[in-house]
Parts: structure tokens; sequence; C-alpha cells
């Protein structure tokens, strides 16, 4: 009898990991070993993991480094139409693997580690993650990044080299503690500095008006310095670019007008201008008006912009001699999207560039500016829309102030004429909004100064134009579009999921990788006893890892036979992390009524990361960890249910997590999550949603069949009803005895011993002004909760489910929303043509 391969030689059998050719694991050992002589270790004995880590990442990148100067060169050569995807977040994660991945390298780097004696995974483990951002937003940057690679668009992603990214979190007796994340501590070994590109920008000042133009004089200066991240494309031979700027004093800072014993400080004083890139600002779904964000908003915008034209201006066309003035061309070659408000600036910076710098006519660059720039929005929050007061932009950005009045009365003469008569028109259009603080309202600005707007989910489009947008929607119809949102098959399949990816491929081969509508073939396995065996066996040995991890860390006994419910987000009063503790504590009840019922063990995880300055999302997080502590210590209950908050959730714990989860918890009010992209991410992994019909769920239920989805839940025509209506938490509390007991126990200390009122706050909120309307979905979520724990007791039915929503997951990959994007709005033509690799000797484009 043969013995049963170790983790190692089950590896290798993966083809979608790549071939590990004998010369090829040759090389990289003596590649490794000699990033390991430089690094100063003369000793193996003495080299730590992490030597070996930075070994192994500069080893994998010299494998991207002659593809990044050919496929530059290559832009250079052909001068096709870029775009320029401008974000003040890129959740990264981390690098090593997904280059891996994408340069079908993981198999061969996996067997020179082996062969030197070194673990993989071990090595892995120690790279940080690049957290620069907050959540979906900039998570959907780097999908979108992937996407840009893997179908041969000239991009550049355009961003903050932010020195603390998102906090890490710490769960210190059931409440989140903040941590300064230094990820850029031990080097990052991915970015290289471009100091010979480091741009001027300028804040404050005051303008002066001349008969030949205005001047911004009088300004502070603070450089960007630009540090550039390789984006290797599947497989094709594509390395895009990544450009963050870090900010930095110029030499002269402060020390010109220095007096006597003023020098000491006036070197401190450096500190004030680079603290523009030193962190990201941790909130999701919520506008903070501080001037240190407005300064971050326009360094990116101002620098990217400098890069921009540069680029435009020296671009091959014919000749480098002759540099390109006209820009009236502008629009032929750069595409700019703004991802949501935050990069807003760039409207009145380039009408600035433009008319100021470039002297060209007002109406000649406004018409440049709107058929370059477009922007997406990602929220209907009114708390997360960006208005800025004022006196703010006066101060920091004086002329840019004049820029947007010039904007804002051009508009209103063109509604004034169209619409005579209707003030109420005009004040809800106007950019500046009156009344109290004078505010400029980003969004608005955006919208007149783009070229096409667009929601992330057709539900999120089609609200836009009925609510927040309607009256830009009628004067002005055709900019509106929907681009659903969508996630990168390579590290959400391929790299986290291999054993999956690998099922599927044995089954339709591995095209469906870079062509994700391939999976509608799996339609005719779904009753192949033997694919259905193959689908649940990968769960159960992603759900046995993930338990092994979580016993690790969180010192629970898990039962890897319950079902794995997860919710891992952004905690937010709209995701209602709040429903999925009423079921947890009702299905508590419930089991210690009937202890010797037949239950569905379920084991609950909740994670995700509450704004630092979110007081009531603080709560909630205490009153998960709250139940976990009465629920997971009560012998009664047992195993059949565990509760654990997944601490510092972020890109890398989404790895683990999502391919070992049963259930996926998508439970927003309907009308208020834009799209969502974790929702995608558990359907492509062997998870079934439960959900409502918010963002891109409606659209999942609709590639899966409605049938295949646990929809609940008000629909947002019922939300509205509700809201004309009058929603009265009391009536639901008055009327469902589980709810009432579930509320009665918050609010009487049962959770919270030692503090009875504890909760007060949180369950006042859920009785007299919850917005969000968590009573009126209880009933139907309970009922619905009911048919999946019936469904997991029959598992091949679920397992037919799930194989009915991974094949519905063609749709929901970034290459086609990307793709929509380049076809759509950018005007660009995707392809999935190669690049000539660097040892081939082709000449590019013959």
């Amino acid at each position: 009898m043969s013995k049963p391969l170790s983790d190692h030689d089950k590896k290798k059998q993966i083809s979608v990991r790549g071939l590990a050719g004998v010369e090829n694991v040759s090389d990289l050992k003596q590649n490794f070993n000699r990033h390991l002589h430089f690094t100063l270790v003369k000793d193996r004995n003495v080299a730590t993991k992490r030597d070996y880590y930075f070994a192994l990442a500069n080893t994998v990148r010299d494998h991207l480094v002659g593809r990044w100067i050919r496929t530059q060169q290559h832009y250079y050569e052909k001068d096709p139409k870029r775009v320029y995807y401008i974000s003040l977040e890129f959740y990264m994660g981390r690098t090593l693997q997904n280059t891996m991945v994408n340069l079908a390298l993981e198999n061969a780097c996996d067997e020179a580690m082996y062969q030197l004696g070194l673990d993989m995974e071990e090595l892995e483990d120690m790279e940080e993650d690049a957290g620069l951002g907050n959540g979906g937003l900039g998570r959907l940057a780097a999908c979108f990044l992937d996407s840009m690679a893997s179908l041969g668009l000239a991009a550049y992603g355009y961003g903050i080299r932010y020195e603390f990214g998102i906090f890490n979190q710490k769960i210190v007796n059931g409440w989140q503690v903040e941590e300064a994340d230094d990820w850029l501590r031990y080097g990052n070994p991915w970015e290289k500095a471009r100091p010979e590109y480091m741009r001027p920008v300028h804040f404050y000042g005051r303008t002066e008006h001349h008969p030949d133009g205005v001047k911004w004089v009088d300004t502070q200066v603070v450089l960007a310095l630009p540090y550039d991240t390789p984006v290797p494309g599947y497989r094709n031979n594509v390395v895009n670019t990544m450009r963050l700027w870090s900010a930095k004093a110029p030499c002269e800072f402060n020390l010109k007008d220095f007096n006597v014993g003023g020098y000491i400080q006036a070197v401190l004083d450096r500190n004030l201008a680079e603290n523009i890139s030193r962190v990201l600002y941790p909130n999701d779904n919520f506008f903070e008006g501080k001037e240190l964000r407005l300064k971050q908003e326009y360094f990116v915008v101002s620098a990217t912009l400098q890069d921009i034209i540069r680029r435009f201006k020296v671009s091959k066309f014919g000749s480098r001699e002759i540099a390109r003035t006209d820009f009236t061309k502008l629009p032929d070659k750069v595409a700019i999207q703004l991802n949501d408000t935050h990069p807003a600036m760039a409207i009145p910076e380039l009408m600035r560039v433009l008319v100021d710098e470039e002297k060209l006519g007002w109406e000649m660059a406004w018409d440049i500016c709107v058929r370059t720039c477009a922007y997406t929005n990602h929220t209907v929050l009114p708390e997360a829309l960006e208005r800025w007061p004022v006196d703010l932009f006066a101060h920091l950005l004086p002329r840019h102030l004049e820029i947007v009045y010039e904007i804002n009365r051009r508009h209103l003469e063109v509604i004034a004429a169209k619409y005579p008569g209707d003030i109420g028109r005009l004040s809800r259009m106007s950019l500046i909004e009156e009344g109290g603080q004078k505010r400029i309202n980003m969004a608005h600005l955006c919208i007149v100064g783009s070229h096409a707007v667009n929601g992330v989910a057709q539900i999120h489009s089609d609200i836009l134009k009925a609510t927040i947008f309607k009256d830009f929607y009628e004067m002005e119809p055709h900019k509106f579009q929907n681009k659903t949102n969508g996630i990168t098959p390579r590290r959400w399949l391929v790299m986290c999921n291999p054993g999956l990816a690998e099922v599927i491929a044995e089954r339709i081969g591995e095209d469906y990788i870079r062509d994700l509508d391939q999976l509608q073939s799996l339609r005719n396995f779904v009753n192949d006893d033997a694919f259905i065996r193959d689908i649940a066996k990968v769960k159960q040995e992603n759900k046995l890892k993930f338990a092994v991890h979580l016993e690790e860390h969180y010192k629970v006994k898990i039962n890897p036979n319950s079902m794995f419910d997860i919710q891992v987000k952004r905690i937010h009063e709209y995701k209602r992390q709040l429903l999925n503790c009423l079921h947890i504590i009702t299905y508590y009840n419930r089991i210690k009524k009937e202890p010797n019922k037949q239950w569905t063990p379920r084991t609950i995880m909740i994670g995700g990361k509450a704004a630092p300055g979110y007081h009531t999302a603080k709560m909630i997080i205490r009153l998960i960890t709250a139940i976990g502590e009465v629920v997971n210590n009560d012998p009664v209950v047992g195993d059949r249910l565990k509760v654990i908050f997944l601490e510092n959730y972020r890109v890398t714990l989404a790895e683990k997590a999502i391919p070992a989860a049963d259930l996926s918890e998508q439970i927003s009010t309907a009308g208020t999550e834009a799209s969502g992209t974790g929702n995608m991410k558990f359907m492509l992994n062997g998870a079934l949603t439960i959900g409502t019909m918010d963002g891109a769920n409606v659209e999942m239920a609709e590639e899966a069949g409605e049938d295949n989805l646990f929809i609940f839940g008000m629909r947002v025509d019922d939300v509205d009803e509700l809201d004309r209506k009058g929603y009265c938490a009391e009536e639901y509390y008055n009327r469902l005895p589980e709810l009432k007991q579930a509320i009665d126990q918050i609010a009487g200390g049962f959770f919270s011993p030692k503090q009875p009122d504890l909760f007060k706050e949180i369950v006042n909120m859920l009785m007299h002004h919850d917005r969000f309307k968590v009573f009126a979905d209880y009933e139907d979520y309970m009922k619905c909760q009911e048919k999946v724990n019936a469904l997991y007791k029959n598992p091949k039915e679920w397992t037919k489910k799930v194989i009915y929503n991974i094949a519905g997951c063609g749709k929901f990959s970034s290459d086609r929303t990307i793709a929509q994007y380049a076809r759509e709005i950018w005007g660009m033509e995707p392809t999935l043509e190669k690049l000539p690799a660097p040892d081939d000797k082709t000449k590019i484009g013959t």
C-alpha cells in the first residue's frame, strides 16, 4: 500500500501552481543563495526567517524586473491610450504569493525552498500586509490593478504611500484596541523609490490676477517622492506600475527665514510637511472634514497630474525631441478614473494646469477636462459624502476655490437656461451648499466635471439615478452608467484556494482563470457524484486547516463538522452585525430550551474593524465578544454553538477564512450596501449566501438562481414604504417573544453580569433610533436561518447548490468589470495577447 502524500507532494500535483522544471528550481536556488549573501548573512546558520523571506522575495522580484522594463518600453513605443486609476486607498495585502501565482512560479519556488530545507508557508507568513485601505473601496482598487495588467491595458494606479496603514486591531478584555501598523519597519522588497520623478506640490498662498492670467503665489511647497511597485498580469508578461507618493520637506523648508536659535526647530518642523503621507484615515463610509485629509487628497492629485502631463508631453509621438503640446489630444491619450470623490480635486487642478500654466481658454480646457475624467460613486449614505467647508478651501487652496466658483457659475447658467425659474433645482444642483457653513459638495463637482458617472452594482446605480443624483440624471442621462464590481480570481481562488481551483481545472481546464465565464460549464457536473464529493472534500480540508488556526489563536475547541457561518466586513450599523447577534442569542436560547433536540451545530464567526471614533461600532464588537464569553462556556450548549470574534480582520485573514466558510452573511438593509465584494469571494469559494436583496447580492441571485441563495427581508421598496409609514421598533419587540427575550437579555446584563448596563445604549438605539431597521427583518431572518439548518443536514443537496453558485460566478470577475470600464468609459480595448517573455528575443510589437 502506498503511503499517503505529504503536504509538499500534494502541492506539487496542483497544476495551477505552475510547473517545477529541474532547471527552473536549480536557478531559483542559486539566486536565492545569492540574495541571502547580499543580505549580509554569510552563515546560513545565523539567518532568520525574515532573512529567508527577503531572499525569496528578491529572487521572485528578479523575475518581474525584465518584464516590467519591457512592458514600459512597449508602452513608450506603441503610445497607447493610458488609464490612470487615482485612489486614496490600495488595500494590497501580501505580494509574494500573488506574484508567484501570476508568474507561474509557485511550484518551482516551493520545490526550491523544500530542497533547501525551508517551509514556504512559514516564509510567506513573514510578509507584512500592505494595509493601505479600509475595506471594499481599497481592495477593489487592488483587484482592478490585477485585472488591468491581466487584460494588457496601459494602466497606472496612483495613491499615497502611507507610512502607517489601517491600524492593527487587538481585542483586550472584549474591547477593540488600536495599534499603529508600522508595516515598513523592516523595509519593503517590492517597491522602488524614484527620486528622479519627485514633484513639488503647493499649498496656502494667495492669487494674483494679471492681464496675462492668474498666478498662485507665496505658497508652501511639499515634495512628492514616488515609490513604484510592479503589478504583474496573469501569465501574460505584462507588468504595470502602482506609483505611491510619499511627502518630503524641501531642503530649504523653513530654513531660509529662521532666526538665531531657530535652526533646530526649523529642522524639526520638516515633520509637519512629511505628516501628509504619515497615516491612512481609518474611516469607512464616513466623512471627516480635517485639513490634513484635504491636504492628502490634493497632494496625490497634484503630483499625479504633473506625472500624467509629463508623460503625455514626452510620449513618443513621432519623436521624443518634440514635446506634445496639443492638449486637445489629451482625452485620446489619457483616461482618469476617480475612485470615489476622494481624488475629486483632479478636476479643478486639471483646469488650473490647462488655464493658468498651459494658457488654454476656459471652454477648451473644460471640454478636455470633462472628456478625460470619470467618477465612480461608492455609497449613498449621507454621512459618507464629502462636503468641504469653503473657509478651509480658501485657506489651503485659494486658486482652486476660485476655479470651483467659476465651474459652478457656468453650471448654474446652464441649469437656469434649461429650467427657467426653477430655484429649487438650482439650489439642489449647486456645487456650493449654502445655509450655515458654506460647503463644496464634491460629488456634484465630480458629476459636472466628468463624462461618465457609475455606481458599482445595478441596484446601486438605479438608486443614484432615482434619489441623490436624480436632478443630474434628468439633465444629463447619458453620463450615468453601471459597472458592477468584481474580484480577481487569481488572488481569490487560485492563490487562496488552490485545492478548489485544481478540482475545477480537472473538469474544465485552466483557461477559466483568465475567462471566469467558463465556470458556467460546471452546471454540467451538478449531478456528478464524483464532482460533488471532490467539492465537499476540498471544503472539509479548508475547514480543518482553518480550525487549527482558530484553536491556536483563540484557545476554543472547534467542531470542524459544524457549519462555519461567517460575517467579515467593517463594523457598521448599516451592515447589521446586530441582526447576526440577535440570531445567535435566539439560537442559543432555543438550544437551552430544548437541549435534547438534534440542532445543526454552528461555529459563528464575526470579524471586522470599527473606526476608532465610531462609538456604536466599538460597542457592537464588545457585544459580540460578550455573547461569545457566555455561549462558549455554557456546558449545556457544548460544541453545537460557538461564537468567535475574528481579531484584526485583513486581506491575509480573509484568504484563510473565506475558503473555509459554509455560510456567508450579507445582511445589510436593502438599499445601503452599494455592492459588496466579500459576497463574491465567498460565492467563488463554495459558501452559500444568506442575504438581503441589496448591492451585488441581487445579481448573484440572478446568476446562480434565486433558489440557490437564502434571500430574506425587505426589498428597497419595502424599506421606502416603511419609511413613509414610520418604523416602530417597539411594535416588533412586543409582537415577537424571541426577539423580546433577546433584547431583554442584552438590556438586563445577561451577557455582562458585572456591568448590567453595559449595552443599554445599543438597546436604546435599536428601540428608538435605528436607521437600519434591524427588528423589521428579524422574523424573516430567523425563518431563513431555519432553512439553512435544514439544508445543511443534507450535504449532497447543499453541495449541489454550492456548485450552482460557483458556476454563476463568471460575472463577478474584476476582468469583466475592467473590460466594461475600458470599452464603455475609457475608450480602450482589452487584449488577452501575451507580451514576449524577457528571454524571448522577439521584437515587441513585430
